[in-house]
């Protein structure tokens, strides 16, 4: 393993579009970028102060100061304004793991350690995000938000075993498949640890960790390329 921290590219993950349709345009001006985000801001503070149910379209507009004609430009309906939120949301999970992996020396890296550090982005985000809680891990009933999910897990397992393969945690052979099990698991743990208080519940996160842990280390390699083999 090399000198220095842990480096994950997050290009791939953010960039790479999932297969459900933002049913939106994209906003080209300035102005309409800040129209949008402004739409996004109000969705957020709305699905805290009301629940996802509750919030309408109409609810949305008056809330953000933007007309409804305005906001249909670039939002087919309620379930789009929520599914972008949570892309938005996805995104900044993808650049706490980044900065949280960046952190961590190389020469501490491990496969728990790994573990440990992205579940723990992820719940950093979902402590500052209780709207995400709410439409990303009790929501998933929109079949448009749960397409995203899947597809943005499947991104976050490849750029996660990228990781473990350049440090020499694991080998070339393991399989996407594997690591795409681990992250499904890790968040189905996470969902079950927010389903019934938005601060999560300590125990089962950790349990996540180590079912996750122990799990992935029957991939792991045997050795780290700066470490020598144990003499004979």
């Amino acid at each position: 393993m090399s000198a220095g921290n842990v480096a994950w590219d997050t290009s791939d993950v953010r960039s790479t579009p999932g297969p459900a349709p933002r049913s939106r345009r994209e906003p080209v001006q300035e102005r309409s970028r800040r129209r949008v985000e402004a739409v996004l801001d109000a969705a957020e503070r709305l699905v805290v102060a009301e629940g996802v149910e509750q919030v309408t379209t109409s609810g949305i507009a008056r809330e953000s100061g933007v007309p409804v004609g305005s906001l249909y430009q670039y939002f087919a309906d309620k379930e789009a304004v929520l599914l972008a939120l949570a892309e938005r949301h996805m995104a900044e999970m993808d650049e706490q793991t980044a900065a949280d992996l960046a952190a961590v020396p190389a020469a501490d890296l491990t496969v728990g350690v790994l573990v440990e550090t992205s579940v723990r982005a992820f719940t950093t985000v979902y402590e500052r995000r209780p709207a995400f809680v709410a439409i990303y891990l009790r929501g998933r009933v929109n079949p448009r938000l749960a397409a995203s999910a899947r597809e943005h897990n499947r991104r976050i397992a490849a750029s996660l075993r990228d990781v473990a393969i350049d440090a020499g945690l694991a080998g070339p052979d393991l399989s996407l498949r594997v690591a795409e099990l681990a992250v499904e698991v890790g968040d189905r743990v996470v969902q079950l640890a927010y389903e019934d208080d938005l601060a999560g519940d300590a125990e089962t996160i950790a349990e996540g960790v180590h079912l996750m842990t122990a799990y992935l280390e029957r991939y792991a390699a045997t050795s780290t390329p700066d470490q020598e083999p144990a003499p004979s």
